[in-house]
């Protein structure tokens, strides 16, 4: 057993807010258990192994299992390669008093029984809203912010995916924090439940977030945020930031100009009065060549206020490749699966089930929306939008 006890002071945070403890797995080691006790503030936890990552679970758990076979949802699974490991410390909230902590690790030569998971029933699924689409493309309702338990999420991928269908949705993207553990286990879920699991990381860190979607591997959320984005686009996936206008998760990172990617999550849960025209403005000034705008729920438990599917993010895809549709830039927001929306289709704009509402245009100008199926000309690329006469926003299209 290795123990690292002392307290953690606020300069040490302000100093390196990342701390590695270094521990010994050798030869022979089946299984890896870290513990991690403190008394106030928030340490997030990790693990770094001798050949590269092997998980995050951040602030949500105090404790994380290793082994050939399987591991603490968080963390890979596979054969413990001998040599020196790290247990990782994120400093997230230390007080000016400092935080007491002890870390212990035990290594074994078994494996502890792997936990047992009741897989809930096949849901009901809604009828599917058909929007009008070019031949052979169509348009998928989905959500591209959610959490498992392989974060700080309540429920399992499968209890995951069966919520989405249950939603009536078509895709979902599943962004757990800092890990990729939950990518292996998406495409049977999806399956079982109706829906397609679409994979993603939320790369967090103190300064901002960024949804990195696709199946490219880990990100290492240590690097420059230009790295991430470099590092989605050459593996064939794309780097959104996330809820840039958020209280303290709100985007500060630096992030030059030239690298800034065209994704953006405009519409997240937390924009709750949508009179408030800040995302809109920030999305104005953060890239001169526009933003493609998503949104997503951020959804992580039930019980919160959150709601998977609120708001929703049509994509436009042909042959249901949702991450084609999103890297072309085909996609709309609104409010929830069978609310008013606007899509652009071809050359033109469709708003439908908005009668009454007022079309933005991208220079600002403004037209009344007469009926629930109107065809509108756009000879303006950028983003337009609904609002009611009081000015809430109902629905964005790129």
């Amino acid at each position: 057993m290795t123990a690292h006890r002392g307290r953690w002071s606020l300069e040490d945070r302000l100093e390196q807010g990342l701390r590695e403890l270094p521990f010994d797995v050798p030869p022979g080691t089946a299984s890896v258990m870290v513990e991690l006790s403190y008394e106030g503030g928030v340490i997030d936890l990790g693990c770094h192994g001798a050949d590269g990552f092997r998980g995050w679970s951040g602030g949500a758990r105090g404790q994380y299992t290793v082994s050939a076979d399987w591991a603490t949802p968080g963390y890979l699974p596979g054969e413990l390669e001998p040599g020196t490991w790290h247990v990782w410390l994120g400093l997230h909230r230390i007080p000016p008093d400092g935080v007491p902590y002890e870390v212990t690790v035990t290594t074994s030569t078994s494996t502890p029984p792997r936990p047992d998971e009741t897989l809930p029933p096949r849901p009901e699924r809604p009828p599917r809203r058909e929007l009008p689409a070019p031949a052979g493309m169509r348009w998928l309702a989905g959500d591209l912010h959610s959490h498992t338990v392989h974060s700080d999420g309540a429920l399992t991928v499968h209890e995951l995916a069966c919520l989405a269908a249950s939603q009536g949705l078509d895709y979902l993207a599943v962004t757990d924090h800092n890990t990729v553990s939950h990518h292996p286990g998406l495409a049977a879920a999806g399956a079982r439940a109706g829906v397609l699991l679409l994979p993603g990381q939320e790369v967090t860190t103190d300064l901002g977030h960024a949804n990195v979607l696709g199946d490219t591997g880990w990100v290492d959320f240590r690097r420059p945020s230009a790295d991430w984005a470099a590092f989605a686009a050459a593996r064939g996936g794309l780097m959104s930031i996330n809820h840039p206008l958020s209280g303290d998760c709100a985007w500060r990172r630096p992030l030059p100009a030239g690298a800034r990617p065209a994704f953006a999550e405009i519409w997240h849960s937390s924009w709750w009065d949508r009179r408030w025209g800040a995302p809109l403005a920030w999305a104005d000034v953060w890239r001169p060549g526009g933003v493609v705008p998503l949104g997503g729920s951020d959804f992580h438990d039930p019980a919160q206020h959150k709601s998977l599917g609120e708001p929703v993010t049509w994509v436009l895809a042909e042959d249901g490749d949702v991450l084609g549709g999103l890297l072309a830039g085909r996609t709309a927001v609104s409010a929830g699966r069978d609310a008013p929306v606007l899509l652009r289709v071809e050359d033109g704009l469709i708003a439908l089930g908005a009668a009454g509402t007022v079309l933005v245009r991208p220079d600002g100008s403004r037209a009344a929306v007469r009926g629930d199926r109107v065809r509108i000309p756009a000879d303006r690329l950028g983003t337009h939008r609904l609002e009611t006469h009081e000015n809430e926003v109902i629905a964005l299209c790129g």
